[in-house]
């Protein structure tokens, strides 16, 4: 390789991950340190109170998989302990609204965290540097503090009353810590420009770089967090930490225009973007106006159609049977492209009563060649803190279905479906563009453009993951404010329920890197504040 390179949503984390580099770290050091970083940094996007996964590539030692450290509900929950409270779904199909937002917020609403289990995985079977070296950047950054940047400001300053969810500025009022870290003293949210210190979480990552992974889930961690979900009436007990698993996985395969594609199986929604690739692959797209009406008509039926796949058959493989072949094969794919063709429309049936979701990512090359693709989140932050920790916790009992009987029912000890796809396209056997995105129910459709934009369109890596981008996961179609008016006028007359965002850069955030003779190149999506380093290989 002529050079390594990182991509992530925060200056901080991406110079924590390219210093690794510049010391000598590989691809998996580097990911783990930014990993660590950005749970400072972007608190309410990840932390050591989510959970991710990691597309890991490492051809001098053959090693090609997929680390999943999903949450998982509490060992006590049950198919039918909220079946009286559902009210509706939201638009874009991610959570389940309940009564009092009780599976949004506060402790009922926590998973069992996998973060710090994947991230010890991978570190310790994968990276070069010790487990407290990778973590000291964090530290420091949470005793300084960290500046509040206009993405942050946005996402928690945002009122999503109207969709029937709980605000986030709500959430992070729930506990004592999130009113002091969180809020000027006038009682309104940081602004951009102000400063987060956070000296609880410097102290709870040293204790972590001091005991290892372990202490979270059976030392004196694991029986500080307990004890504060029992005050609270929480689901997470000492016996869910101390029995957390994650698993590794072999990736899914599938191909756009003859490129290989490997990306991850369910619970995540690798499959969701394959699908949406298999559909559009019999038509002519880069032949189409980028952003006109026939482009968006297409990438809407395709993303329409996934959805009504992803709704009835998505969920953890371990309970039920998701038919994985069967869904991203070329056959099943050539059906849908031909009522496409047709001119048929697919109907998305939902509960509605379209928000953005709290993840975050980081895409590594290092000079051997190794790559890393990592996609970690909240789901959505709890608001819960225990006091003294410092952490927010996930909140994602939000995204089982409070029915029975469906894939994505609750089940004691099962993983909540993920919307993550961290994916690696080759070419010539080997890696062309490492990319992810943070995002819920719009990444994979965002990854399917970023592909397109790149086969396709021949876009090179930032003009990819910044051109303009649609979302169809319901039966409206999303449209960034960059898609001209006279191509919404256009789909309006079709029939076609347009909505139009307000933001140049919406729906999923695409970070990737693309390699040309052995050359990285970056695009961090300018949604969010991130950026591309290059480190020279030497």
């Amino acid at each position: 390789m002529k050079n390594g390179m990182i991509v992530c949503p925060q200056p901080e984390a991406a110079e924590a991950g390219a210093a690794v580099l510049e010391r000598g770290g590989n691809a998996v050091d580097a990911a783990i340190a930014c990993a660590f970083m950005q749970g400072v940094v972007d608190p309410l996007m990840s932390g050591i109170g989510g959970f991710g996964s990691m597309q890991l590539y490492m051809p001098g030692r053959g090693v090609h998989e997929i680390i999943e450290f999903y949450a998982r509900a509490s060992l006590s929950a049950t198919a039918e302990m909220w079946t009286d409270k559902l009210l509706g779904q939201s638009r874009d199909g991610f959570a389940f609204l309940l009564e009092g937002g009780i599976s949004e917020f506060g402790h009922l609403a926590v998973c069992t965290p996998g973060s710090v289990k994947g991230y010890d995985h991978a570190l310790s079977r994968y990276g070069t540097m010790d487990w407290a070296d990778v973590i000291a950047p964090a530290i420091r950054q949470a005793r300084e503090g960290v500046l509040v940047r206009p993405h942050m400001h946005w996402f928690w300053s945002q009122d999503q009353k109207g969709t029937g969810q709980v605000n986030t500025a709500d959430k992070l009022r729930y506990s004592e810590t999130g009113r002091r870290l969180y809020f000027r003293p006038d009682g309104s949210v940081k602004r951009p420009g102000d400063l987060v210190v956070n000296p609880e979480m410097a102290t709870t990552l040293e204790r972590l770089a001091r005991g290892g992974a372990d202490l979270f889930y059976q030392g004196e961690l694991a029986e500080e967090i307990a004890a504060d979900f029992a005050a609270h009436g929480g689901l997470i007990s000492r016996e869910d930490l101390a029995r957390y698993t994650l698993s590794v996985a072999a990736p899914i395969w599938g191909s756009y225009r003859g490129f290989p594609i490997s990306t991850s199986p369910p619970p995540a929604s690798g499959l969701s973007m394959l699908q949406i690739l298999n559909m559009l692959e019999p038509f002519a797209i880069g032949e189409l106006a980028h952003g006109g009406t026939e482009h968006v008509r297409l990438l809407a039926e395709a993303m329409k159609r996934m959805t009504i796949d992803k709704d009835a058959f998505m969920g953890d493989p371990a309970y039920v049977d998701v038919p994985v072949a069967r869904l991203i094969s070329k056959e099943h794919a050539a059906a849908q492209a031909e009522s496409i063709r047709r001119g048929e429309r697919a109907d998305v049936k939902r509960l509605e009563r379209s928000s953005s979701r709290e993840t975050t990512h980081v895409s590594v090359v290092d000079r051997h060649g190794n790559a890393v693709a990592l996609t970690h989140t909240l789901g959505s932050p709890s608001g819960a803190i225990t006091p003294g920790l410092g952490f927010i916790y996930n909140g994602t009992m939000s995204r089982f279905d409070p029915r029975p009987g469906r894939a994505a029912s609750i089940a004691p000890g099962k993983r909540r479906s993920s919307s993550a796809a961290p994916t690696i396209v080759f070419k010539d056997e080997k890696p062309f563009t490492v990319m992810g995105a943070p995002g819920g129910s719009y990444i994979a459709p965002a990854m399917a453009q970023g592909v397109m934009n790149i086969i396709d369109f021949g876009m090179g890596m930032l003009e990819a993951v910044a051109a303009p981008r649609i979302v169809a996961v319901s039966n409206s179609i999303d449209i960034s404010n960059r898609i001209r008016r006279s191509v919404g006028e256009e789909l309006t007359g079709m029939g076609y329920d347009l909505k139009r965002s307000p933001q140049s850069y919406p729906f999923a955030a695409l970070h990737g890197i693309r390699i040309d003779d052995g050359r990285c190149t970056g695009g961090a999506d300018p949604q969010r504040d991130g950026m591309a380093i290059a480190v020279a290989a030497g």
